[in-house]
């Protein structure tokens, strides 16, 4: 819906604070430091034979050898791609066709990104897609017991399964779901991207995909994981990078192996500082008449939260807050180009409009969130006395 440029002053007090990390948040000091160190001396082609190539090729397989450090995986298993959804992509498309004996069903949980249920349904020459759906609770989680079901009913070529959701922060049963396909020797994909650097590396993965924007590195790189026993068949045309034909951005990838070492160091610290600044956001959100928290209280990505608000078009409060200093995201209804609501909230069975969705960047200050909260209700206010639902 269209609204007017102002609906309130605009904040002069403090810094503005981004408060929309997932997925893309600041770069991380060393992550920096490396990437310009590695644009000096890893700008070369890594195929090629000449010194500058060799340098870049051995930067290039440390930045690998770290990451497969950092996952619990062998150096070979380790992929860069051009981003997370390239990675999701890739997977799944690879597997499906490498697998296309055993079935061509994927599994797919309904709070899964779009890439996933997207690259599932997506048609191969001589196999048609086919996504197989599996509901989740009210938190979000997934229905171990329908995704058991859904992985032994056969003509299985993959399993989907996010370590925690990025939306509303809840964890998956990843471990319950990997016995599930081990038991119907059905590989299972894992999509860390919003929990890797944030919670402990998932295990019992046959593909891990991972995004290094979030945590820290710099945006347009991702990483895939492929244990070697897995059947794979690339898709598209062949090339000497098999799952990144041209190559891997070389500096892009050492700053995200960097940086993934630097926030293993104190993840544990950091994740409790974050988890009981989320508890502030969680409780002033629940104050506010009409509100509603989503996502799993406890059991959780210890640094995202959303909540929805009634009577409140998300896109004005977005803006709104803005105004007011603060950068928020929005799994709402509405973006500029579509009125559709979230998939995740309307799988969830919540309320699927009004929403803001935060997640705090390791650089979050507690006069941050204090700010926030206190400018939260009076914004919610304004929003729907603007959409003249005061007093309802």
């Amino acid at each position: 819906m269209s609204t007017p440029s102002t609906l309130s002053a605009p904040s002069t007090a403090g810094r503005r604070v981004p408060l929309d990390n997932g997925g893309g948040a600041p770069l991380h000091p060393l992550a920096r430091t490396a990437l310009l160190q590695a644009t000096d001396d890893g700008w070369a082609d890594p195929r090629r034979l000449h010194a500058e190539g060799r340098r870049a090729a051995a930067l290039l397989w440390g930045a690998r050898e770290s990451l497969a450090a950092s996952l619990g995986a062998r150096t070979e298993e380790i992929e860069i791609l051009p981003s997370h959804t390239a990675a999701l992509h890739a997977a799944v498309l690879a597997v499906r066709a490498g697998r296309r004996r055993a079935g061509r069903a994927v599994v797919v949980p309904a709070v899964e990104r779009a890439a996933v249920h997207h690259a599932a349904v997506h048609p191969l020459p001589d196999l048609p897609g086919e996504a197989r759906p599996v509901a989740v609770d009210r938190h979000g989680r997934v229905d171990i017991d329908g995704f058991r079901d859904a992985v032994g009913a056969g003509d299985v070529a993959l399993a989907c399964l996010q370590s925690a959701n990025g939306e509303v922060g809840t964890r998956q049963p990843v471990t319950e779901a990997a016995e599930a396909c081990a038991a119907a020797q059905v590989p299972l994909l894992v999509d860390a991207g919003s929990s890797l650097g944030h919670d402990p590396v998932p295990t019992g993965w046959d593909v891990l995909a991972a995004d290094p924007a979030d945590w820290g590195a710099p945006r347009g790189t991702g990483v895939l994981a492929v244990r070697r026993r897995v059947r794979t068949r690339p898709t598209w045309p062949e090339d000497e990078d098999r799952w990144a034909p041209g190559g891997p951005n070389v500096p892009a990838a050492l700053a995200a192996a960097v940086a993934l070492e630097a926030v293993a160091r104190d993840r544990e610290a950091e994740a409790r500082r974050r988890s009981e600044l989320v508890d502030r956001v969680r409780a002033a959100a629940a104050q506010i008449p009409d509100t509603e928290v989503v996502g799993d209280p406890v059991d959780r990505l210890p640094h995202a939260v959303t909540f929805s608000f009634l009577y409140v078009d998300g896109e004005a409060l977005v803006g709104e807050l803005d105004r007011a200093g603060f950068g928020v995201g929005s799994g709402s209804a509405c973006t500029s180009g579509t009125l559709e609501p979230s998939h995740v909230l309307a799988a969830m069975g919540v309320l699927t409009h009004g929403n803001v969705r935060i997640a705090l960047d390791r650089t979050t200050t507690e006069d941050d969130v204090d700010r926030f909260v206190a400018v939260l209700p009076g914004a919610v206010e304004r929003v729907r006395a603007f959409l003249g639902a005061r007093g309802l």
